[in-house]
């Protein structure tokens, strides 16, 4: 019989340590550590697009915009994660030397080896920041953002958003942002719908869609 592997845990101190003097990043969950995979262009342009347009819509608001090396504290002693960006408007993070604790906004740049998690069981974990009104997951493969935002009865809404003229309007934020501002420069080719196939095509099983 083969013995089973037991992830080693860690505590908060432990990994705040790991965190200070380490290069790499790593998020933690309930005693586990786990190392951020490599960011591609496309990601790291696309987070940057969308920081730059917040940064000058929150600018004079008493709000500050966040790249993923801040830290967010999503639980206490317990769930500790770096969004691709963030946005707080809270008095007591805009001191806060490393991490933020009540963000109004975040962003999550989908990679292959992450979007089921940042789609699930990290959306239920953001779900419990009291102060959360907009979550962002962007896809970095087609054009294709995903907005959910809470509403007063804190439920959530959800808008694809895919055209290029297609706009993310917060105006909390004084932000008004294209689909195509979004993915400037990235790369990124828009979201091509495959038509379904005429009775011609299901006759000619070799035909390219």
């Amino acid at each position: 019989m083969e013995a089973e592997y037991a992830p080693r845990r860690y505590t908060v101190e432990e990994y705040f340590a790991l965190e200070e003097r380490g290069d790499a990043r790593h998020e933690f969950f309930e005693g586990e550590v786990f190392a951020m995979a490599g960011e591609s262009t496309a990601h790291n342009l696309i987070a940057l697009n969308i920081a730059a347009e917040l940064r000058v819509a929150v600018r004079g608001r008493g709000c500050r915009v966040f790249m993923e090396g801040i830290q967010l504290a999503v639980r206490e002693g317990r769930h500790y994660a770096y969004p691709d960006v963030m946005v707080t408007c809270d008095p007591d993070d805009l001191q806060a030397p490393r991490r933020v604790r009540h963000p109004v906004l975040l962003v999550e740049v989908l990679s292959p080896s992450t979007a089921a998690y940042d789609r699930r069981q990290k959306f239920r974990q953001y779900k419990q920041l009291s102060t959360l009104r907009h979550y962002l997951l962007v896809s970095q493969s087609q054009w294709l953002v995903e907005w959910f935002r809470r509403t007063p009865e804190d439920g959530w809404l959800y808008e694809a958003l895919t055209g290029p003229a297609e706009r993310l309007a917060i105006p909390e934020l004084n932000l008004d942002l294209t689909v195509a501002q979004i993915y400037e420069d990235a790369g990124v080719a828009p979201l091509r719908l495959t038509p379904p196939p005429t009775d011609d095509d299901a006759e000619s099983p070799d035909t390219d869609y």
